[in-house]
């Protein structure tokens, strides 16, 4: 197994990728600290990691809260001694157009988005340079490789994070921390759960493959990017998007 015994966690773990990665962290023999925002949810994760045999934990964290983040931290490294794989996964959307975006949208898409990301992967960054090894990785889009329609705050959040990523690659490389970026298309999860029918149809046809992505196929990129096998993978922003953008 390919992250046997690695000490996980996993933001926004509770639902959609997050839960996928989550799961497939377990079968790969990690164990799994699965961190969101609703205890029933972050229980139920839990319950579904030590179905598939992996030891887990859960934490009922908001990422914009730094206290929390902190806390967090905290105890996995009382209890586990070291923190192996941060997954930088929680994220929100938001979306209107630049015309009708109010301040209150634009700002809590870039408090999860953004600063969420930068909370997890600061709070983490002394143990893992102690350590001279760890792993964070951040989730983007290719909304954050090429913008789109209707979302100023969400494009700029994912733009930021492979900002982000570039930056702490250099900076903690040279200290035996990998840092990699993830750039999700189309994905079925609960977020296009609003979304119409007719769009869901036109994004299909966008997409080479001709269908959305499975959850399964991001946590899939992320554990490859967590193991050993990526060991020369730094500073990367893997598009898996069905070869939307050729």
């Amino acid at each position: 197994m390919r992250l046997q015994d690695k000490i996980c966690i996993i933001t926004g773990a509770a639902q959609g990728i997050g839960l996928a990665t989550a799961l497939k962290f377990a079968r790969e023999g990690a164990v799994v600290i699965v961190c969101d925002m609703r205890a029933e949810a972050v229980d139920a994760a839990v319950a579904r990691c030590l179905d598939a045999g992996a030891k887990a934990d859960g934490f009922v964290v908001d990422v914009t809260q730094r206290e929390q983040v902190d806390a967090v931290v905290a105890a996995v490294k009382q209890r586990h001694g070291r923190i192996d794989v941060l997954v930088n996964n929680a994220g929100i959307t938001k979306d209107a157009r630049l015309q009708k975006m109010t301040l209150a949208q634009f700002d809590a898409v870039i408090d999860v988005n953004l600063r969420g990301v930068f909370h997890c992967a600061q709070a983490v960054a002394d143990t893992m340079v102690a350590q001279r090894s760890g792993v964070i990785l951040n989730a983007s889009s290719v909304v954050g490789i090429y913008g789109n329609f209707g979302q100023t705050n969400y494009a700029a959040s994912k733009f930021g994070v492979i900002g982000f990523t570039k930056t702490w690659s250099r900076e903690l490389g040279p200290k035996g921390v990998r840092v990699n970026a993830v750039a999700p298309g189309f994905i079925e999860t609960p977020i296009l759960g609003s979304i119409p029918d007719k769009v869901l149809d036109h994004m299909r046809e966008q997409v080479p493959l001709q269908r959305l992505g499975r959850p399964e196929e991001i946590a899939n990129v992320y554990a490859f990017l967590a193991s050993d096998e990526a060991s020369y993978v730094n500073g990367a922003v893997i598009e898996v998007s069905g070869g939307m953008t050729v």
